[in-house]
């Protein structure tokens, strides 16, 4: 988590609802936990129906690792395998175009030189290849560290700071071109492009033009400027790029009184902004002068990276709430699923149902498929007593059913959309321990979630221990997994267990702290966060967590990359990044021959990096870009 978020958790406590999910509470030992589970077969998941068991612990070398694990690290940099070698491709500041000044170590870049430049604190990264040498990569820019992009770091803030720090975030489009080196940037390439606080968009779907997203600016709510806070990503078959709004809240406040509604207060708005103080410089945030601005944010937003002239759309169908990423599948039904996860202690994972179906011969058929669907939230079911598994079903968010009504605070579909959050609360959907990424198998119908930790489980009134978050006071983390019940991403209900729960054998025994048994002294981690899958099956887990190295934390270093086999349960760890950073970000190229990892704000809050440059350079974000020395797969 980072400092921000820890300071946000400070200045906007979230308002308690009644816990209207109905499980059994309950103390579960490791030993219950696992038991039995050792005794399937490696394969036993994918044909097991129902899922009956928690995940099964390696027995074997698996099929799928074929690399040698790295050990935790401490030190400022960045390890992978032997075997492997990693380059920078792209570090914030970085200039897009042969225009734009280079970046200055220090904080001395104008917004100008900004707008120009690869943003900060990159995250959720797509790769769209063109042909064999020529691609397009699309970056998420998440927020900035005000301790390193000014030399007052924020204490002294202007109206041209709060420029600069809009123009940091969004998003970067890149151009690359491969040759005898691999992959980098072709500086003024064809697709480059920012995308930032200040980017005119569009606003589609069923809340388009609805009285809660008009403000004086645009009276119609139909147009909006910028996307920012942009976390984790998706990527279409129709070749757009879904960029998902997180932390949105945090940008907006007021100097003056103001009452913040019950609906401003679950999503974490109020009078005090997260000490970004853009509403004291650009008037849009001042929630007392804009109260609708902040319902036009936390949206999916898509973009098309091949048309720099295209307009971004906000797809309101989807959902507003802290979006981590965007999972989307095409289901053998034909019909576009999209899972989501939003990223708080104590909210939900959701999934969407396009109305229509995709049809891979015209693509200007789906360009607007995610304008009209059903939204779903998750409930999660316990099985017998002491099993980390059962059943669940997803719950349609539709306006007049299961009390979205007007009796309960909705008028519309619109307003269910908008509230999202206060209308699963209302079905009875289950609060998750932070639902992070969400990942797709690429060939059988199962998905995982990273639920990534959670203060406030056995503590908070309606977060309960339960069966999918098993843990008080959880600050180690879990991987969640869950198959449709007829084999659909369309089915009403599934079956889910547990893939992992992260901790600490060696600071815990016996209990549930020290993780499930494919969880040792070797790959040992905490806070698992971006996912993904590669062709093979194997899945990548990033992890975002303490990097105390002490405590709960003893001998987990750094943050770090790992990879696990879904079918034996095997983890080991791939790569560890530098101080202070999150791993973050992953994207293949269609041979699986390079993989490009982001890395977040190392060095965050003075703590020491200098990372990539090293010497007394400024700590950067970074991509970096990994290849077998051998030329090749990854992981293999």
């Amino acid at each position: 988590m980072s400092q921000f978020e820890l300071k946000d958790e400070q200045n906007h406590p979230r308002t308690q609802v009644p816990e209207f999910t109905q499980m059994v509470e309950q103390s579960l030992s490791r030993r219950r936990f696992l038991g039995g589970a050792a005794a399937l077969g490696a394969v036993a998941f994918f044909s097991a129906s129902p899922l009956s068991r928690a995940v099964a612990a390696a027995t074997g070398s698996s099929p799928l690792l074929g690399f040698s694990a790295v050990p935790t690290s401490t030190a400022d940099t960045f390890v992978v395998p032997p075997g492997y070698q990693a380059e920078r491709l792209i570090s914030w500041g970085d200039p897009l175009f042969s225009n734009v000044a280079e970046f200055i170590n220090g904080g001395g870049n104008t917004a100008t030189d900004q707008l120009g430049q690869f943003g900060d604190n990159n995250d959720g990264m797509s790769f769209f290849p063109l042909d064999d040498h020529t691609a397009i990569l699309a970056i998420n820019n998440e927020y900035c560290n005000y301790e390193l992009m000014f030399p007052h770091q924020g204490k002294q803030m202007t109206a041209e700071d709060v420029k600069k720090a809009q123009a940091s975030q969004g998003v970067s489009v890149l151009t690359l071109k491969k040759g005898a080196q691999g992959w980098r940037l072709e500086k003024d390439g064809p697709y480059n492009r920012r995308i930032h606080a200040n980017t005119p968009m569009a606003i589609s779907g069923p809340a388009k033009g609805h009285a809660l997203l008009q403000t004086q600016a645009d009276p119609k709510g139909e147009r909006v400027l910028g996307t920012f806070n942009n976390c984790a990503n998706g990527m279409t078959p129709w070749g757009t790029y879904l960029t998902c709004e997180e932390n949105v809240h945090g940008y907006f406040g007021s100097t003056e009184h103001v009452d913040i509604s019950p609906a401003k207060a679950r999503y974490g708005i109020g009078a005090t902004d997260a000490g970004w103080q853009w509403h004291r410089f650009d008037e849009r945030f001042d929630l007392a002068k804009h109260p609708n601005e902040c319902n036009r944010f936390g949206w999916v937003v898509e973009i098309d990276p091949h048309d720099p002239a295209s307009t971004p759309i906000k797809r309101t169908a989807l959902g507003r709430f802290k979006h981590e990423n965007a999972e989307l599948v095409v289901d053998k039904s034909g019909h576009v699923v999209v899972y989501l996860g939003d990223d708080e202690r104590g909210e939900h994972i959701y999934r969407f149902v396009s109305h229509n179906k995709y049809d891979p011969d015209n693509a200007a058929a789906n360009r607007n498929l995610l304008d009209e669907g059903t939204l779903y939230v998750a409930r999660f079911n316990s099985a017998n007593d002491g099993e980390l598994s059962g059943t669940g079903e997803w719950l349609p968010l539709i306006f007049g059913e299961q009390g979205l009504t007007p009796e309960n605070g909705f008028t519309s579909q619109a307003e269910v959309l908008i509230h999202a959050r206060l209308a699963a609360t209302q079905v009875g959907a289950t609060t998750m321990d932070r639902p992070e990424w969400v990942a797709a198998h690429p060939t059988e119908p199962m998905v995982f979630c990273t639920l990534t930790n959670n203060k406030n489980r056995g503590v908070a009134e309606n977060q309960a221990v339960n069966g999918p978050n098993p843990r008080a006071e959880n600050h180690y983390g879990q991987i969640i997994r869950w198959q449709p019940s007829a084999g659909s991403h369309t089915d009403a209900t599934f079956e889910w267990d547990l893939f992992l729960l992260a901790g600490n054998p060696t600071v815990h025994k016996d209990n549930l702290y020290a993780g499930s048994d494919n969880i040792n002294a070797d790959n040992m981690f905490n806070s698992p966060d971006g996912i993904g899958f590669d062709k093979a099956g194997r899945l990548w887990i990033q992890t975002d967590g303490k990097y105390s190295n002490q405590g709960d934390f003893a001998g987990q270093g750094n943050n770090q990359m790992l990879c696990a086999d879904p079918a034996t349960g095997e983890v080991r760890r791939f790569l560890t990044g530098p101080i202070a950073c999150e791993i973050t970000g992953l994207a293949f190229t269609p041979d699986n021959r390079t993989l490009f990892v982001g890395v977040q704000h190392p060095g965050e809050d003075l703590a020491g990096s200098n990372f990539p440059m090293g010497g007394d350079n400024t700590p950067r974000s970074s991509v970096m870009m990994i290849t077998r020395k051998d030329g090749g797969i990854i992981g293999t």
